[in-house]
């Protein structure tokens, strides 16, 4: 019997060049409903994106969140950032979420399915969860973006704890917390493709 993997050490990673991910350019914020239907629109045509939730971070025992507050969706160029209190753009997020048209990759969804499921009362339909890709490769333990791309691309995804515990219920993101959320989804999506394909020595 063969020994599980492991990712690389995270002094290893942290020695790593950065990997380069989405810029402000890059990352389109919904604000109303014709945004929406737009980001929509490009979503359904790209067919798979990488997808994340974003929740404000509870600090009491016992307490329930309320998330998710925000809602990613990458393709390999563009980023989409929805944000849960823009009652406009909650059809939109439904009608993707439940889009059998639109692929949607991530690290460890089981938490943002259940979010999902208590905030949205939908299921999403055609997920997948690379953590299940890597397990076949003969990886143990969960892998998250950060061992992913260290693994595939031999670079380091910059992940602040301080963006992770930030208030992602705010009415405006900051350009740290879009860059952030924007690079989660596109980590999933550059991963899948680059387990799909073979083309993750590029560096990035």
């Amino acid at each position: 019997m063969t020994d599980p993997k492991t990712p690389p050490p995270k002094a290893d990673i942290a020695a790593m060049e950065p990997f380069v991910g989405l810029g402000l350019d890059c990352i389109f914020v919904v604000k109303n409903a014709h945004q929406a239907a737009q980001a929509v629109a490009e979503i359904l045509l790209a067919g798979e994106v990488g997808f994340d939730t974003e929740s404000k971070p509870t600090f009491l025992k016992g307490q329930k969140s309320e998330g998710p507050h925000v809602l990613q969706f990458a393709t390999r160029e563009k980023a989409f950032i929805f944000q849960a209190h823009i009652a406009a753009s909650k059809a939109a997020i439904v009608e993707l979420l439940e889009s059998p048209k639109v692929t949607k990759i991530g690290f460890g969804l089981d938490g943002d399915l259940h979010q999902i499921y208590s905030r949205y009362g939908v299921r999403p339909a055609a997920i997948v969860d690379l953590d299940k890709s890597f397990r076949q490769l003969g990886y143990r333990n969960p892998i998250g973006a950060k061992s992913a791309i260290a693994i595939l691309f031999q670079r380091k995804l910059a992940k602040s704890k301080s963006v992770t515990t930030s208030n992602w219920s705010a009415r405006e993101l900051s350009d740290g917390q879009l860059v952030y959320a924007a690079n989660d989804a596109y980590a999933a999506i550059r991963v899948f493709h680059a387990l799909k394909d073979g083309d993750g020595a590029d560096g990035g």
